[in-house]
């Protein structure tokens, strides 16, 4: 499942990419402004479309509840937009989830990677995590990666409310309040100019958290 959100300089070449491995690809424009619809369509992915901007956590319930219709689904990845992802980090994280050892995988960038990371990248991260008492509770280093795999349970159960980047931490404390079993994999984060550009400020890390609070309150 691929939110694409004004996209269309790179989604062609990702989707290129994936399906190669993975055929049953579901993108969801949500709101583009661009040809990123018109790209998708030239590739064999299934495209849904936003007719407004909803936002990423939006575009991923989306095109869950679309992929959950689909007959034999088991495995559910949420994969970005931007090329950052690697497909071989998904074949690894669907690996230790079909041998029933987890229900969730999570991909971390700081297992084995995190020279590579950009240093404002890894501060925005970093506070992110130390802010979040579920990503304590799980032993997560990485809170924020949009590489994700889950088992048909775990999918069955996930419902996004929080349509903006929000969403990572709202499915984060889903899981530390569930019995799911999850799993960091390490994975490798392919860092572009484009996909920097497209990336979270320190400041936007902490609005996250701010309105996840607020939520709880209410």
């Amino acid at each position: 499942m691929i939110p694409v959100f004004n996209e269309e300089t790179v989604i062609a070449d990702v989707l290129a990419h994936v399906l190669r491995t993975f055929p049953n690809v579901v993108c969801v424009d949500d709101g583009s402004r661009d040809g990123s619809a018109a790209r998708i369509l030239g590739t064999g992915a299934h495209l849904l479309r936003h007719p407004i901007n909803l936002g990423q956590g939006a575009a991923l319930q989306t095109g869950l509840s679309y992929a959950l219709a689909r007959p034999g689904a088991e495995y559910f990845v949420t994969f970005d937009a931007d090329g950052q992802h690697q497909v071989e980090d998904v074949e690894a994280m669907i690996a230790v989830l079909r041998t029933k050892e987890a229900d969730v995988t999570l991909g971390s960038r700081f297992l084995e990677s995190a020279h590579e990371v950009p240093l404002l990248k890894k501060l925005v991260l970093k506070t992110i995590a130390t802010l979040s008492g579920s990503s304590r509770r799980l032993g997560l280093t990485d809170t924020h990666n949009g590489l994700r795999a889950f088992n048909r349970a775990v999918a069955e159960k996930v419902d996004i409310s929080q349509a903006g980047m929000a969403h990572a931490s709202e499915l984060v404390d889903f899981l530390a309040r569930s019995s799911f079993r999850v799993r960091e994999v390490p994975v490798t984060i392919k860092y572009t100019e484009y996909s920097m550009s497209k990336g979270q400020s320190l400041l936007n890390g902490v609005n996250i958290m701010f309105d996840l609070a607020l939520r709880r309150r209410g």
